[in-house]
């Protein structure tokens, strides 16, 4: 069998003014040394020509500049035409990607697809869970599955799970049927975790539904809620041989969800900044987490906001890391004065000038990370190290700190642009919080200025019915 390999993966934040430029997008191709990273998986398909097209991720953003896309789009379309005969096409994906001036941009990209390649060759998607399904998606996939976890740890997991469920329908020569139940919930990652109830639970009943004939696999997806899109919304999704067995899975999973719309919280005390620094500070063990949420660069938000800098300034909190702060022309003055130089700057509020300012710091170059691509710099102003970055950049890992001369268990609260605290961050704390900053991710979601959505919506609308309808595909 000749199975290709494509992707666009990214979500994009409708409130974020900072757009997704093609520059934005990590390219991967056959023949790269990451694509073993991203399918370690294929060689346990010895017999199966795997093709590499052009697999493009990007850190959540502002939404793809239409130019960009429409460049991604045309070199694998391009490179998938050149590819054929094809049996099918594995398409590695997230599910939450707005295009400027468009609605759904995987139906568009999917449909493209779709003409190119003709009706037999079979389709297979992976979504993250935040992915926002819709209605011409589902009509151009032959399969799609989602991660279950949140914080993910089965990414690669879910991958293989496409692909096997792509091989086997190749394999057995069918096409599975699908059902769709769009749910009228829309709510942030951090309050839908599958690691506390009800999303544990919830989760954890997709497998039950599945029977590996007549229910082949079944997915439930959070959507993602900072998405001003009529597709904006929770659903389910189950295929598999038989209809009416997949119809009542969908309508089981999506009603579960419903009837716990409402149950859904934080894993962790969610206080305001001030409220947060504070505890931190009365807790007697190290390090204490706090989650900058409003601003987490891997939900959508810029990266930026001085928010949170602004309060920590002010209460003085005698031992804190932050980061971080994107800011090349703070980082290129600090390495221009040079380890231990004492300077004056004005740090972020420039890539989201409505959510922050610039933050006037007087302080010391305390460490430099030397970096082509991503130089870093630790600044420190009074008690609190604020890493600075020439890029975006998402701290969830033990070893960025430790690259920055920082070991996190000397130090008594670090504070990281995250939501819920991924695996390596959680393993770190000792106490954590979740403040509820302002930023274009902001946790209150109800004020924020949604549009477009398709209403009504829990929790815009708070007393609405409902009774699941499944669509049938």
């Amino acid at each position: 069998m000749r199975i290709a390999i494509a992707g666009i993966a990214t979500e994009s934040c409708s409130f974020s003014p900072l757009p997704t430029q093609l520059a934005d997008f990590r390219l991967t191709r056959a023949g790269d040394p990451q694509f073993a990273d991203l399918y370690p998986f294929l060689p346990k398909f010895p017999h199966v020509e795997f093709l590499g097209t052009v697999t493009a991720k990007a850190m959540p953003g502002g939404p793809v500049e239409a130019c960009a896309y429409e460049v991604l789009k045309r070199e694998i379309l391009n490179r998938l035409a050149r590819l054929r005969p094809l049996d099918g096409l594995y398409l590695d994906m997230h599910g939450a990607m707005s295009v400027s001036g468009m609605d759904d941009a995987e139906g568009d990209f999917y449909s493209a697809i779709r003409a190119a390649l003709g009706p037999d060759c079979l389709l297979s998607a992976s979504y993250d869970l935040h992915g926002n399904a819709s209605e011409r998606a589902m009509a151009a996939l032959d399969i799609i599955t989602g991660y279950r976890t949140a914080p993910h740890i089965d990414v690669i997991q879910t991958r293989e799970r496409a692909v096997r469920l792509l091989l086997r329908c190749l394999r057995e020569g069918i096409r599975p049927q699908k059902a769709f139940v769009k749910i009228p919930v829309g709510l942030p990652g951090e309050k839908t975790s599958t690691e506390w109830e009800p999303g544990r639970g919830i989760y954890r009943a997709i497998e039950i539904e599945i029977d590996g004939e007549r229910v082949m696999d079944a997915s439930i997806q959070v959507g993602y809620v900072w998405a001003d899109e009529p597709r904006m919304t929770a659903c389910a999704i189950t295929l598999g041989k038989d209809i009416a067995a997949i119809s009542a899975a969908a309508r089981r999973l999506a009603q579960r969800y419903w009837d716990h719309r409402a149950d859904f919280r934080f894993g962790v005390e969610a206080l305001s900044v001030d409220d947060c620094i504070q505890r931190a500070m009365q807790e007697t063990v190290q390090p204490v987490l706090i989650s900058d949420s409003g601003d987490n660069p891997t939900a959508g938000g810029v990266g930026d906001a001085t928010y949170f800098l602004q309060r920590a300034l002010l209460l003085q909190p005698p031992d804190l890391v932050y980061a971080s702060i994107p800011d090349p022309e703070a980082v290129e003055r600090c390495l221009l004065a040079g380890l231990g130089a004492n300077v004056e700057l004005e740090i972020g509020g420039k890539l989201d000038r409505r959510h922050a300012a610039p933050l006037p710091v007087r302080g010391r170059v305390l460490f430099i990370k030397a970096d082509d691509n991503n130089p870093q710099v630790v600044l420190k102003v009074n008690g609190i190290r604020i890493i600075l970055t020439a890029r975006r950049t998402a701290f969830h890992h033990r070893r960025q700190f430790l690259d920055l001369n920082i070991r996190p268990e000397a130090h008594r609260i670090i504070a990281v642009k995250v939501g819920y605290l991924v695996p390596e961050l959680k393993a770190m704390a000792r106490g954590s919080y979740l403040a509820l900053s302002p930023g274009t991710v902001n946790q209150d979601i109800t004020a924020l200025p949604f549009k477009r959505i398709t209403r009504p919506c829990y929790p815009f609308d708070p007393d609405v019915e409902w009774t699941p309808q499944v669509q049938l595909f």
